[in-house]
C-alpha cells in the first residue's frame, strides 16, 4: 500500500469524479484509476461503486476514507514538525472571504506567499455563513466575514470596519426626501437585497423578525452593485453598506435606519481554538496584525467629524 493510492482515493472520495480527482491530484486520470484498482486489490473489496454518474463508496470505502485520511495527516504532520524544528514553513492554507468586501485580501495573502513561498494557500469565495461553517469545521483556517454585534460562536474576530447598514433609493423614490427612518418604515415596501446568508441579510432578517415582521424582498442578487442598480431604477429601497452607498451619492440617496439602528461589521474571522497547521497559524497572526494597522490607519485618515458622523454610513 503506498500514500499516493491513499491520496488518489481521498480526492475521488471527495470529488465523487475521477476527472476532477485527477486534476486535484495533478494526475493523468488512467493514472488515478490504475492505482485505486491496486489498492482494491491489495485490500480484497471494491472501494467505489463506479456503476453511476457519479461515483459513490462502497460500505467498504467507507469504512476505509477515515483511516486514509488520518494517514495522510499524519504524513503530512510529521513534515510539519520537521519543519517548524529548521524555520522552514510548508503546508497548505485555506482562506475564505465574503464576495465584495474592502479588504486587500489578496494583497495580504501576496504579502504572506512572498514571506513563505513553499505554502500552497487556496482561496474561496462564499457567504458569511458557509465560512463560518467552514471555519468551525475546519475545512478554512481564516476567512473574513460579515457579522453582527455578537461574536458568533466558535470563531475569534479581528474587527475590521464597524459601521451602520442604510437604505438606498433613487432621487425619486418617496423615502429620498428622508435622511433617517425608523425600520418599521420599511414593513411591506419593496426591499433589495443580499441572500440568504449573508451578513447583511442575516441583519436585516433578524432585525425585522425583532418587530415583528418579514421583510418583502422584491429583489435579490449577490453583487451590491447589481442591487444599487435596481435602486437607482427604483424598482425598491437596496440594502446596503453605508459606505459603498454613499460613494454612490450622485445616483443614491442614502438613509439611515434608526429605532433600531443597524450595524455590521466586517471582521477577519479564525477558528477558536486557532488552525491546527504553523502555516494557518502563521497567517492567521500576520493577517491580524496587517488589518488591524491598516483598519486603524484608514480610520485615522477616513474619520467624519462628530458633527457629520450620523449621516455618514459604511457596511
Amino acid at each position: 500500500m503506498e500514500l499516493r493510492q491513499l491520496e488518489y482515493f481521498v480526492a475521488v472520495a471527495e470529488e465523487r469524479n475521477f476527472t476532477r480527482a485527477a486534476e486535484k491530484v495533478h494526475v493523468a486520470q488512467p493514472g488515478v484509476s490504475a492505482q485505486i484498482r491496486r489498492l482494491e486489490r491489495e485490500l480484497g473489496e471494491q472501494l467505489l461503486d463506479r456503476s453511476g454518474r457519479s461515483v459513490r463508496l462502497t460500505e467498504a470505502g467507507a469504512a476505509v476514507l477515515p483511516y486514509a485520511r488520518a494517514a495522510l495527516a499524519a504524513v503530512e504532520g510529521a513534515r510539519l514538525a520537521v519543519d517548524e524544528l529548521t524555520g522552514l514553513l510548508r503546508g497548505h492554507v485555506a482562506v475564505g472571504t465574503v464576495t465584495s468586501h474592502s479588504v486587500d485580501l489578496p494583497g495580504l495573502l501576496a504579502e504572506f506567499h512572498d514571506a513563505h513561498p513553499a505554502v500552497e494557500i487556496t482561496l474561496t469565495e462564499a457567504t458569511s455563513d458557509e465560512l463560518l461553517e467552514g471555519l468551525r469545521t475546519g475545512r478554512l483556517d481564516a476567512a473574513v466575514v460579515s457579522v453582527g454585534a455578537t461574536t458568533p460562536a466558535g470563531v475569534e474576530l479581528e474587527v475590521i470596519t464597524d459601521q451602520p447598514i442604510v437604505a438606498a433609493v433613487s432621487p425619486g423614490h418617496e423615502l429620498a426626501v428622508h435622511s433617517a427612518i425608523s425600520l418599521d418604515t420599511l414593513r411591506g415596501r419593496a426591499l433589495i437585497s443580499l441572500p440568504r446568508g449573508t451578513g447583511l441579510r442575516t441583519r436585516i432578517d433578524e432585525a425585522c423578525a425583532a418587530a415583528g415582521f418579514t421583510p418583502h424582498i422584491a429583489f435579490e442578487a449577490s453583487d451590491p452593485e447589481v442591487l444599487a442598480q435596481l435602486a437607482e431604477r427604483g424598482l425598491g429601497a437596496a440594502i446596503l453598506p453605508g459606505a459603498f452607498a454613499e460613494a454612490r451619492s450622485d445616483r443614491l440617496r442614502s438613509i439611515r435606519i434608526d429605532r433600531p439602528a443597524l450595524r455590521g461589521r466586517l471582521a477577519f474571522a479564525w477558528r477558536a481554538d486557532g488552525p491546527s497547521g504553523p502555516a494557518g497559524r502563521a497567517l492567521v497572526e500576520r493577517a491580524r496584525t496587517a488589518l488591524a494597522g491598516r483598519a486603524s490607519t484608514a480610520s485615522a485618515t477616513s474619520a467624519p467629524s462628530a458633527a457629520s458622523a450620523p449621516d455618514r454610513a459604511a457596511g
